[in-house]
């Protein structure tokens, strides 16, 4: 499917800026209209050929630039029931970019120049998302020491206390990405989304933006998500027990109840930069804008950057011992 502005017949696309369709060409808003086409192997608009992957939900024609959401890909057993829209532009991912490396001295000179930044796109990335009751029962020895001086004499007093602790908790919405492509380290990283914006899936959304069907089934990634609600349950016990100087468990018992589980798509906005044959890989959450990645170094910047430091220092001595010999 595409959507085209009904006023010129150009692509209209899903404006984060703006919250709503808009097209670029004639610049109208909500002028979109939905055209169908079950081929998953050419264009839509300009029949060109399509090389997709196994995965893509949505793509863009390498052609004409018209955005393509696969019809088959995102209706029934691969329809997501949520959609998190982009919230952050093009330019506003690109500005955060600027703000966390800018000022990385020994990145290569071209690493956030206007060219390759043209190739950041936003991705919407499949995820499940998993809801979990959890009993927890903990009990332990907890110790207190209190230490003190009198006169040349150091006391220690050592108090114990049976600590006990029962904790229901409810995790809703524990999220695990559902795609090969994305490595799952950098997609924890993404987090957290705020889950409020979540909205009923509709296709739209996708247009402007590339997209994959989820790569692993829900089954596959739930022990995934079951580790995450284990650490988040440790992390609430931990922070329950805090203020005595020891713990020492003699108890612990965690209880694990899946309740549901929803498949969603998560907007990320991806940036690859090659340099010296090795592709770095960038990140910026959709949403809310944090960047994830490593900025590679340059040797000629970093020799160069040495270079004058010592030239300034050669200098600098140059003119003491001048001063020196004048006086």
């Amino acid at each position: 499917m595409i959507f085209k502005c009904k006023n010129c017949g150009g692509n209209a696309v899903y404006a984060p800026e703006k919250g709503k369709m808009y097209c670029p060409h004639c610049e109208s808003t909500d002028s979109e209209e939905r055209f169908d086409d079950n081929s998953m192997v050419q264009c839509v608009n300009c029949g060109a050929p399509l090389q997709i992957s196994e995965y893509t939900s949505a793509w863009k024609c390498e052609h004409c630039g018209s955005y393509l959401i696969l019809n088959e890909r995102v209706e029934g057993g691969y329809e997501p029931q949520l959609l998190l829209p982009f919230y952050v532009s093009r330019q506003a991912a690109v500005a955060a970019m600027e703000q966390e490396f800018s000022r990385r001295l020994f990145a290569p000179s071209d690493f956030m120049s206007t060219k390759s930044l043209e190739k950041m796109e936003g991705v919407y990335v499949p995820f499940w998302l998993y809801d979990f009751d959890a009993d927890y029962d903990f009990a332990g020895e907890g110790t207190k020491v209190r230490t003190w001086r009198s006169g040349d004499t150091e006391y220690t007093e050592t108090s114990y206390y049976e600590v006990i602790r029962r904790m229901d908790v409810d995790f809703d919405r524990i999220p695990v990405d559902a795609s090969y492509a994305m490595e799952d380290g950098c997609m924890d990283l993404m987090e957290p989304y705020d889950y409020r914006a979540l909205v009923d899936f509709a296709p739209k959304y996708m247009s402007g933006f590339l997209g994959e069907v989820y790569n692993q089934g829900a089954g596959e990634l739930s022990e995934r998500a079951r580790e995450k609600a284990k650490e988040a349950s440790a992390q609430l016990l931990q922070e329950s027990i805090s203020g005595y100087t020891t713990v020492r468990p003699y108890h612990k018992n965690l209880n694990l109840q899946g309740k549901k589980t929803s498949y969603a798509l998560m907007p990320v906005w991806q940036y690859d930069y090659r340099y010296r044959d090795k592709v770095y890989r960038y990140h910026v959450n959709g949403q809310t804008g944090k960047v994830i990645g490593v900025t590679p170094v340059s040797k000629a910047r970093v020799i160069g950057y040495g270079a004058s430091v010592f030239a300034a220092v050669t200098a600098i001595c140059y003119m003491a011992v001048h001063v020196l010999e004048l006086l």
